[in-house]
């Protein structure tokens, strides 16, 4: 007979390792690029000593004169604070019940449960490696009633939570935990639950996951910002933080990606080895191969993703990529910086299955403690402005 034991056991032995594969290395391709690390995680932080520059103790020099003296390259300390990232499967008493006679009927419901986690998390997780750690979705634009005009719905699905926050000095909450129940992607508008949100939702306001505002993980907005800080260092005092970028691109074509990556090893010396792009530059790209009869040849990156190859290069097209943009990245600078991988939330008593108080549900919650951190940003590009097909 199942039980709620038995429930317990199976998503520790059984379903754990599955998942941690498929959050790790399915969820997205950027991400299925990038070796994860418990490498400098120090207590609740990240604490990376990057050398930049060369060795100076190198030189030329006469059969008997001085030797050169020893000079080692500078360092700088990249400080960000580990992220916590949760995802929570939720099983009702009637349903453990119901399925309590069938092992058939049990493995059912746990297999459509974690794939649910697992569906729910990839989006999300792939959404956060291009934010910039804000946790920022979209501007209100407009509202009228329950539907909200926003300035992109790219990272939102039907079923997220939402916060609006609007700014006056200091943030403030304008609603939280708008479920959102229809997504029109065409006109960038939304339906959430409840009505009369114009009576006070301001058109400036601000979109965010609920509850997730200032917790996300640092990813690409944030390592192609135009000034700040990054990882706790100044940028307009090491040149070596400010990755190459290009504006106004207009028309893709072979040699500006070309010139654009030569560029970038030029200046940082490593190799552009993964360019990912929006879907309508990806298509951009594809029509200038065919204008000159020619076919870009495909291959097969980590995680069983299928690229297009620009000169031995994968190009990966992203949903979450903004429009126009296209990526080159050294994938070998970036680590995912974990105090472990995905581990199950487990009480006192050993558990991971819970009881909501006053609930006939139960929960289990995984959790991972993680930062993307990019050891060179230099050694990184962008095109935007490109023209979409």
């Amino acid at each position: 007979m199942i039980t709620i034991e038995t429930a317990d056991n199976a998503l520790k032995s059984f379903y754990l390792d599955a998942v941690t594969e498929a959050l790790d290395l399915k969820a997205n391709p950027l991400l299925a690029q990038i070796q994860r690390s418990s490498i400098d995680v120090v207590g609740k932080d990240v604490k990376k000593l990057v050398k930049y520059g060369v060795n100076g103790g190198i030189a030329a020099g006469s059969e008997t004169g001085n030797l050169p003296a020893s000079s080692s390259g500078d360092r700088v300390l990249f400080t960000s604070t580990l992220k916590n990232l949760y995802g929570t499967i939720e099983i009702s008493d009637k349903a453990l019940r119901a399925s309590s006679n069938s092992e058939g009927a049990f493995v059912n419901l746990l297999n459509d449960e974690m794939q649910s986690l697992v569906k729910s998390a990839s989006f999300n997780f792939g959404r956060m490696l291009y934010g910039d750690g804000t946790g920022l979705l979209a501007m209100v634009n407009d509202v009228s009633d329950n539907v909200i005009e926003l300035s992109d719905v790219k990272g939102i699905v039907e079923g997220m939570v939402l916060d609006f926050t609007t700014y006056d000095d200091a943030p403030i909450s304008v609603a939280t935990g708008l479920k959102v129940l229809s997504v029109d992607r065409q006109n960038r508008c939304i339906v959430v639950q409840g009505s009369g949100l114009e009576n006070y939702m301001t058109s400036d306001a601000k979109v965010y996951l609920h509850g997730s505002k200032d917790y996300e993980i640092t990813g690409l907005g944030a390592i192609f910002a135009d000034g700040g800080e990054l990882y706790g260092i100044d940028r307009s005092a090491m040149p070596f933080m400010k990755p190459y970028i290009e504006t106004g691109v207009g028309e893709i074509d072979e040699g500006k990606i070309q010139k654009a990556i030569d560029a970038i090893e030029e200046n940082s010396g490593g190799k552009v080895n993964f360019i990912v792009c929006s879907w309508g530059v990806k298509r951009a790209l594809a029509a200038y191969y065919r204008k000159y009869a020619s076919v870009m040849p495909t291959m097969e990156c980590a995680g069983g993703f299928k690229a297009v190859s620009f000169n031995g290069i994968p190009v990966i097209a992203d949903r979450f990529c903004p429009e126009g943009t296209m990526y080159l990245l050294n994938t070998d600078d970036f680590k995912v910086h974990q105090l472990c991988d995905w581990k199950w939330l487990e009480g006192e008593d050993g558990k991971i299955l819970k009881q909501v108080p006053g609930k006939p549900v139960y929960t289990a919650t995984l959790v991972k403690y993680a930062e993307l951190m990019c050891e060179k940003p230099n050694g990184q590009g962008m095109l935007t402005e490109i023209i979409e097909a």
